[in-house]
């Protein structure tokens, strides 16, 4: 039986550090996605470092953070509950009404620089989004995220369940009893899943991030679609452009993943009552 208060206290902590460690390789794969011309993420690292030193790679943080650690929290909660993955996407897909504008606007943050910094914060950016694109401005892109999850959970899955089937006959199903070896296969096992999702949704994402962030064009009194948002990318680099950033996503896509699964585990073992452990 859990010690739920200890539980999410602890959840909060942990999710915390792993959002921070995982966040520049966040900003750089958004930065990618969205600035032609293309460069490499090393060289757009580099440039963010040079222009807006190490504040460049946490811009938006805590507006990101706002939602990453209660949307972790609630999935391992929902994921707790049911023992399925059903509980937890069924909160994924009703908490995208509140992580979708949090995802707008720290976004936002991301890209801006020093010398085009259009915002001062958080809350900077909800109301300016408020006064030039209405509610809506808060929620471009939430159909493509409902699309995106369906593909991205079912990939996730299933490319859990054969990386876990595949190493247990590499490691050997006698081992299955020990702590370690159970965390060393969930933890790989999640890892593979996070990159495969990543790769199969990566032009779902690039398509969304862009429209998420670019500004209506206020000479044309026109405001971003998903049609020209598809067309804009696809004109400027082919099929290729939807890939942009796929590096940076990929990683922390997979170690996100991977500490998700161990983290779950690790927590159910500290928040479990003296005696009650199962």
């Amino acid at each position: 039986m859990l010690d739920k208060s200890r539980f999410f206290v602890l959840g909060a902590a942990l999710f915390s550090g792993v959002s921070a460690a995982l966040y520049p390789a966040v900003v750089v794969k958004t930065h990618l996605q969205v600035a032609p011309p293309p460069q490499g993420a090393t060289a757009t690292a580099a440039a963010i470092l040079r222009r807006d030193g190490l504040r460049g790679f946490y811009r938006g943080f805590g507006a990101s953070l706002a939602s990453t650690v209660p949307a972790r929290a609630l999935y391992m909660a929902a994921l707790e509950a049911t023992k399925s993955s059903v509980g937890s996407a069924a909160v994924r897909l009703g908490g995208s009404v509140v992580w979708t504008p949090v995802d707008v606007i720290s976004q936002r943050l991301m890209v801006q620089t020093s010398s085009t910094c259009r915002y001062r914060g958080g809350g900077d950016a909800l109301k300016k989004i408020l006064l030039a694109d209405g509610v809506r401005g808060l929620y471009r892109g939430f159909g493509l995220s409902i699309v995106t999850y369906a593909p991205s959970n079912a990939v996730w899955w299933s490319s859990y369940a054969m990386a876990q089937r595949f190493l247990w006959r590499v490691v050997g199903t006698d081992r299955s009893e020990s702590y370690a070896s159970l965390m060393a296969v969930q933890g790989a096992s999640a890892a593979v899943a996070g990159g495969a999702a990543a790769l199969v949704t990566m032009p779902l994402d690039t398509v969304k991030t862009r429209l998420q962030v670019m500004e209506a064009d206020a000479a044309a009194a026109t405001r971003p679609t998903l049609a020209s948002t598809v067309r804009d990318l696809l004109k400027e680099g082919g099929w290729a452009a939807c890939y942009r950033g796929l590096g940076p996503r990929w990683g922390p896509m997979s170690l996100s993943a991977a500490t998700m699964v161990t983290t779950y585990e690790f927590l159910k073992r500290l928040s479990a009552k003296e005696g009650c452990f199962d």
